[in-house]
């Protein structure tokens, strides 16, 4: 077999000595290209499974259509590296390799068929290792979990591989995820974060070409070398609110607002109906939100139901004024409402508005969605290296909110409330 230091660059070797020491659960391994993170990955899984005859492994992909010519390719030369490919199955369908000594089996699966991936058996022992490749393609935290949850049965050790290149953006899901693992290190005792780069990498194994271009890029766009082969997390410049602080709001501190704040925008087929509450501190421009409602498919008698656990509904809530009927629902109910004067440029008149605030602060807790839109809100690219010039009207449905229940600080004028006649009651 071949001497691991000739095949793991130096950057793994602390690594490869705690998952031998099983220090971790969840390895987040993170670099630019040619750092060899997805080779040290295939070799470690290649290398557990031959020494615990009961670990099986699982590799995947967000679109199955690209195992083949990625993680199942990159095990094979796992294999071909240690030596060992007199003692494998390789097979191509379905996609799996087999340890022949003892049949454990190495599967394949693809995110995008979420069915496969539940039904996911082997034969003898148990999934020890899970490997996902690419992981900045999956939607979220939330869908890693619930895969997690279907595989990680049977044994009391395991081994989750995360791999991917860094999105540029900061508050891309896997960017924020892994700086929360880094501050929090108390809470995240299971998960260990990596990064690595091709500068560590003997230059003999990724070749003249490779280093030329690389050493090429970093002279003529150093921001575009950073990113590309650094890894670094360089920003996007379409983030539309920078001035976020995510944090827990005290009972005790909401105790104390006076200047609440209250909006709705009206959901439809597929779009949540969203209810927020917040306080706004003119004085120091600060923007508090911490409550929310957000919900498919509520009709407005179910929403009113939950507004009423929440709140004196005897307060003015600023709506979405393109619901006239909702509105007028709202108001028989018993709610005192009111319709956002929209207007000739108002989103954008609203969004700079939040944009000059020094901080909006959401309680990423209680309010999880109004937390996740504001952070994630971007511009969309213009394919040039720009951006468009209009703000995006998707995933904003809480901004919208937010943007109606501020209406009469963002025009400095009072909001009209409707009465009985104007609502046709």
């Amino acid at each position: 077999m071949a001497k691991l230091t000739d095949i793991i660059a130096p950057s793994f070797y602390t690594l490869h000595g705690d998952i031998k020491d099983n220090k971790y659960t969840h390895y987040w391994l993170n670099g630019g290209r040619g750092s060899t993170k997805s080779s040290f990955v295939s070799i470690e899984i290649i290398l557990g499974m031959m020494k615990n005859p009961d670990a099986n492994a699982v590799a995947i992909r967000k679109v199955g259509v690209y195992l083949k010519d990625s993680v199942y390719e990159q095990l094979v030369w796992a294999i071909d590296k240690l030596g060992v490919s007199h003692k494998w199955q390789v097979k191509l369908s379905p996609l799996e390799l087999i340890y022949s000594p003892t049949g454990q089996r190495i599967l394949f699966r693809g995110a995008d068929k979420p069915r496969k991936l539940k039904s996911t058996k082997v034969h003898k022992g148990y999934i020890r290792y899970i490997w996902y490749e690419e992981t900045d393609e999956f939607s979220g935290i939330t869908e890693i979990r619930t895969i997690n949850q279907s595989l990680m049965r049977g044994g009391n050790v395991f081994n989750v591989f995360y791999s991917y290149n860094p999105p540029k953006s900061q508050r891309n899901w896997v960017n924020a995820e892994t700086a929360k693992i880094q501050s929090d290190r108390k809470n995240n005792a299971l998960s260990a974060v990596h990064h690595s780069t091709y500068l560590s990498v003997p230059a003999d194994w990724l070749g003249e070409t490779f280093i030329t271009e690389a050493e090429h890029l970093k002279k003529t766009k150093p921001e575009s070398y950073a990113h590309e082969y650094l890894g670094e997390v360089t920003g996007t410049g379409g983030e539309v609110f920078t001035n976020i602080t995510l944090t827990t709001i005290s009972d005790k501190e909401i105790q104390g607002f006076d200047k609440i704040k209250r909006g709705i925008d009206f959901g439809y087929a597929t779009d949540p109906f969203v209810y927020v509450v917040a306080h706004y501190d003119s004085k120091y421009k600060r923007l508090f939100i911490f409550d929310e409602i957000y919900k498919v498919g509520l009709s407005n008698a179910q929403a009113a139901a939950k507004i009423k656990e929440k709140t004196n509904y005897s307060q003015t809530i600023i709506c979405d004024s393109a619901e006239p009927k909702s509105i007028r629902d709202l108001r028989e109910i018993g709610f005192r409402v009111a319709g956002a004067r929209k207007g000739p440029d108002s989103i954008e008149y609203g969004i700079k508005f939040l944009q000059s605030l020094e901080t909006i602060i959401i309680d990423s807790v209680r309010c999880p969605n109004t937390a996740r839109e504001f952070y994630n809100y971007e511009l969309e690219s213009d394919g040039n290296d720009g951006f468009k010039n209009n703000y995006p009207d998707k995933d904003n449905h809480t901004i919208d909110a937010v943007r109606y229940a501020l209406e009469d600080e963002i025009s400095n004028r009072k909001v009209k409330v409707y009465d009985r006649r104007e609502l046709g009651i």
